[in-house]
C-alpha cells in the first residue's frame, strides 16, 4: 500500500470489467473486498478472470504466488446485497449508466449499512449531487471514478457533490493513495474533468472520420504521436464501449448544449451492435484475446 487507508471493509457493486478491476486493486491494497451481484454465477465468474489476471502477473514476476493467494482471499462473494452491505465502511457501485438503476441500488445500501459508511459511485458522468439527495444520504456520498482497467489506470477522481462533506472527501482522497492511485479531486458538474474532455475529442475524432479527413489509424496516430496520447480517440473509445460513449454524449448534450450532440456515425454503430471491443467490433475488429484484427471501413 502506499498509504494507510480510511477504509477496511469495502463492498463493490458489480462484476463487469470495472466492478472486477476495482475489486481486484482494493484486495490489492489488502483490504476486504466483497464483490456483489445477485446472480452467483457472475459473482463466480468475477473471482476466476481476477484469478487469471493475476496469476499473469505471477508469470511475469510482477506479485509473488503467495501475495496473489493473499489477495483473491481477501475476496468475499456476496449475492444479497443487504447483507453485503452490513458493516461496511465503503460501497462502490459499478454498474450501468442509468440513475435510476444507481438510485435503487445505492438506496438499498445506504438504508443498510452503518451511518458512517461512505457511499462511492463509479459514475462517469451523472451527478453525485442528486444521487446523493435521492438517497437521503447527502453528505456521505461522493464521486469514486476509476480508469479502465483499475489496475493499470492511476488515475482516480474524487467528485465532490454539492452536499458531499469535507472529512468524506479527504477519505476518499487517502483512500485513492492507499491503493497507489493520484487522486484528483472536482466538483460536481456534467461529466466531470476527465469525461467531458475525453467524449469532446472522441465525438470529434468521429466527426472527423464521417466527413472523410483521415483514415480510422491515422486519426488515432496524430494524437498518440502528436500529442503524447498513450492512445488514439478511437481506439480509446472502442475500449471504454461505444454504448457507454453514447450514453455521456447524450448526457452532455442534455446538459450542456450542441457541442456534444453525438455524431451520427457513433448512433448508428451502436445500433448496429458495433461496441468496440467488447463486441468484437468497433472503431477496430478485435480478436477475443484482444488483438486488433483490422479497422472500420466506409
Amino acid at each position: 500500500m502506499s498509504a494507510r487507508s480510511p477504509f477496511s471493509t469495502v463492498l463493490v457493486i458489480g462484476t463487469g470489467t470495472m466492478g472486477q478491476g476495482i475489486a481486484q486493486v482494493v484486495a490489492a491494497a489488502g483490504l476486504e473486498a466483497r464483490v456483489f451481484d445477485a446472480d452467483g454465477a457472475k459473482v463466480a465468474q468475477a473471482r476466476a478472470s481476477i484469478e487469471k489476471a493475476t496469476t499473469r502477473m505471477v508469470d511475469k514476476a510482477k506479485l509473488t504466488p503467495e501475495a496473489r493467494d493473499a489477495l483473491l482471499g481477501r475476496l468475499q462473494p456476496v449475492t444479497d446485497l443487504e447483507a453485503g452491505a452490513d458493516g461496511i465502511d465503503l460501497c462502490i457501485e459499478a454498474i450501468p449508466e442509468k440513475m435510476e438503476l444507481k438510485v435503487e441500488v445505492l438506496g438499498r445500501v445506504a438504508r443498510r449499512a452503518p451511518e458512517s459508511a461512505v457511499i462511492g459511485s463509479n459514475t462517469s458522468s451523472l451527478s453525485i449531487t442528486e444521487i446523493g439527495a435521492r438517497i437521503d444520504a447527502r453528505a456521505r456520498t461522493v464521486g469514486l471514478h476509476f480508469f479502465n482497467p483499475p489496475p493499470v489506470m492511476e488515475l482516480l477522481e474524487v467528485v465532490r457533490g454539492l452536499d458531499s462533506s469535507d472529512s468524506v472527501v479527504e477519505s476518499s482522497v487517502a483512500f485513492a493513495k492507499a491503493l497507489g492511485k493520484t487522486p484528483i479531486v472536482v466538483n460536481d458538474s456534467p461529466g466531470f474533468a476527465t469525461s467531458r474532455l475525453g467524449v469532446a475529442i472522441g465525438a470529434e475524432a468521429i466527426r472527423m472520420l464521417e466527413a472523410g479527413v483521415a483514415s480510422v489509424e491515422d486519426i488515432d496516430r496524430a494524437m498518440e504521436l502528436g500529442y503524447r496520447h498513450p492512445m488514439g480517440p478511437l481506439k480509446l473509445g472502442d475500449l471504454v464501449g461505444l454504448d457507454v460513449r453514447l450514453g455521456i454524449l447524450e448526457h452532455l448534450h442534455k446538459e450542456l448544449g450542441e457541442q456534444f450532440r453525438p455524431p451520427s456515425l457513433l448512433r448508428q454503430m451502436v445500433r448496429a451492435g458495433k461496441l468496440g471491443k467488447k463486441s468484437g467490433e468497433g472503431f477496430y475488429k478485435w480478436a477475443p484475446d484482444g488483438t486488433v484484427l483490422g479497422t472500420w471501413k466506409r
